[in-house]
């Protein structure tokens, strides 16, 4: 009898065991097919490279765009760029969730203090931000002041938008009968209202993080002393065309890993919740 017990609990331990090296079999399937998509783009670039299908002006190799890549980072050029576009791409992202998510709270939770003041939030979302860089640079000068501003600009409608439609997905029906148990509006606020907002939040957090970043650089193009868009602007006045390709090439890890960096973020908060 014991010898069946023990039979049948290492059979359960072989089972759960056996689950998270499936998991991790279909991660690495998952990771190697990623690695095959990225290096038949590499393989495409250097054929559409040697065929001269793009112009010789414009056209560059994914090797002689890796050794610029190397040179910049070596020589100390890409290193206290990418530190300013990092730092206030994290500034004002953080500024504009925070105030957004709760100027959009506020505006589910009031629905006649929005129908006032919406008409004024779309025209105002509407504007492109780009043309108010240059107010932001007579404001703040040439600094990290501009673009955080110029960032929050963007970022801060996208967390307005996401979070006040978080707060209206709850059903009427769930808000009438809460209504009839005479539960507090803090708890209705904090267990029904808040939880049900978090993914749509979530939803803009990860948007606002590249158009955060994108926003930076833009303002950076248009007027910096450092950063990874001063960089593009810089080598797109000389021609360096390998220099460009190379920063926005550094531009997409940058996004790939903010982008990555939140959904984990997501998944462990939003698996804490569940528990």
């Amino acid at each position: 009898m014991a010898e069946l017990v023990a039979a049948a609990g290492s059979s359960g331990l072989k089972g759960k065991a056996g689950r998270p090296s499936h998991r991790n079999v279909a991660r690495l399937k998952r990771l190697a097919g990623q690695i095959g998509v990225g290096i038949a783009c590499l393989a495409l670039w250097q054929l559409v490279y040697m065929s001269g299908v793009v112009k010789p002006l414009i056209s560059r190799s994914p090797g002689q765009v890796f050794w610029f890549f190397v040179q910049i980072a070596s020589d100390g050029t890409l290193l206290p760029a990418l530190y300013s576009t990092v730092e206030a791409t994290v500034v004002a992202f953080v500024l504009a969730s925070f105030v957004g998510v709760v100027i959009g709270i506020g505006l589910g939770l009031f629905p006649k203090v929005e129908e006032l003041l919406d008409p004024y939030i779309s025209a105002f979302n509407a504007m492109p931000r780009i043309a108010f860089a240059p107010v932001f640079i007579l404001l703040f000068g040439v600094s990290q002041a501009a673009k955080i501003a110029l960032a929050f600009s963007v970022v801060v409608f996208i967390l307005m938008v996401n979070a006040r439609a978080g707060i209206r997905t709850v059903d009427r029906d769930i808000r009438l009968m809460v209504t009839v148990m005479n539960i507090s509006k803090r708890d209705m606020f904090m267990k029904i209202l808040l939880p049900s907002a978090v993914p749509s939040i979530f939803a803009g957090l990860r948007l606002g993080i590249i158009y955060s970043l994108l926003g930076v650089v833009t303002s950076e193009i248009l007027a910096s002393r450092v950063g990874l868009g001063q960089l593009i602007a810089g080598y797109a006045g000389t021609f360096q065309l390998e220099g460009v390709y190379a920063v926005c090439i550094v531009l997409a890890v940058i996004a790939s890993l903010l982008n990555a960096g939140m959904a984990l973020l997501e998944r462990y908060l939003l698996g804490a919740r569940a528990l």
